[in-house]
């Protein structure tokens, strides 16, 4: 049997049985492991999670939760892409973001970026040690968005989807606008003084943007 080429290969060939040598070996392993496989589906098709031991019953649930409403919903149901086409009105300032920082931001990565070991990552810094992007050859040197972050419509993406940690989502635009220049020029990449918007936040670009490369793996078995 020849050797699988990714781990999703490893567990479709392991449902099935090895084809034993002679004619017809491949065919026979082939139609085996397709069997195993659809088995393997139907098996996860029938789950009943509440059937499980510890469970509430077969066909019950533990109840917990609730179904999310539009308002909730619509906080989240947003993307925005490494062009920033789909950037909201708004603006606000370095300046304006500092303050908020303040507030928002540095009970958990520290008044000025550093981060708070080991669950609260530094945002700000551009250590000499760390440029040029030598962080193959020093994993632990500090990723900041200064010096890592490719995009810079994404650090408003994240920081309007994903921040606070407490509330996210409910910070306004004009907010997310001012966090993001006071990120992006306490990391030397902008002014202070700069007013970002969607116009100006679609012209920055991150000091190593070009290392970063895209993804275009097809999916199935093939390996790049």
């Amino acid at each position: 049997m020849r050797r699988p080429l990714m781990i999703a290969a490893v567990l479709v060939v392991g449902l099935g049985a090895c084809a034993p040598a002679g004619d017809g070996g491949s065919a026979a392993s082939t139609t085996r492991s397709e069997g195993a496989t659809a088995g393997a589906a139907d098996r996860v098709a029938d789950y009943d999670a509440g059937a499980v031991p510890g469970g509430p019953g077969k066909g019950a649930r533990f109840g917990l939760g609730r179904a999310a409403s539009v308002a909730q919903v619509s906080l989240m149901d947003h993307d925005i892409g490494p062009e920033g086409a789909e950037l909201p009105a708004g603006r606000g300032t370095g300046r304006e973001g500092a303050a908020l920082y303040a507030v928002q931001c540095a009970a958990c990565h520290g008044p000025k970026g550093e981060g708070i070991a080991p669950l609260f990552p530094q945002l700000i810094g551009r250590e000499p040690a760390a440029e040029d992007f030598r962080f193959a050859t020093d994993p632990k040197l500090p990723h900041t968005i200064g010096n890592y972050w490719p995009y810079a419509t994404t650090v408003f993406d994240y920081i309007k989807r994903a921040m606070p940690l407490t509330a996210p989502g409910s910070l306004t635009d004009a907010q997310v606008y001012a966090l993001t220049a006071f990120l992006l020029s306490e990391n030397g990449v902008i002014a202070d003084s700069m007013i970002l918007d969607a116009a100006s936040l679609r012209q920055v670009r991150m000091p190593y943007r070009d290392r970063f490369v895209p993804d275009d793996r097809k999916g199935t078995l093939i390996v790049k």
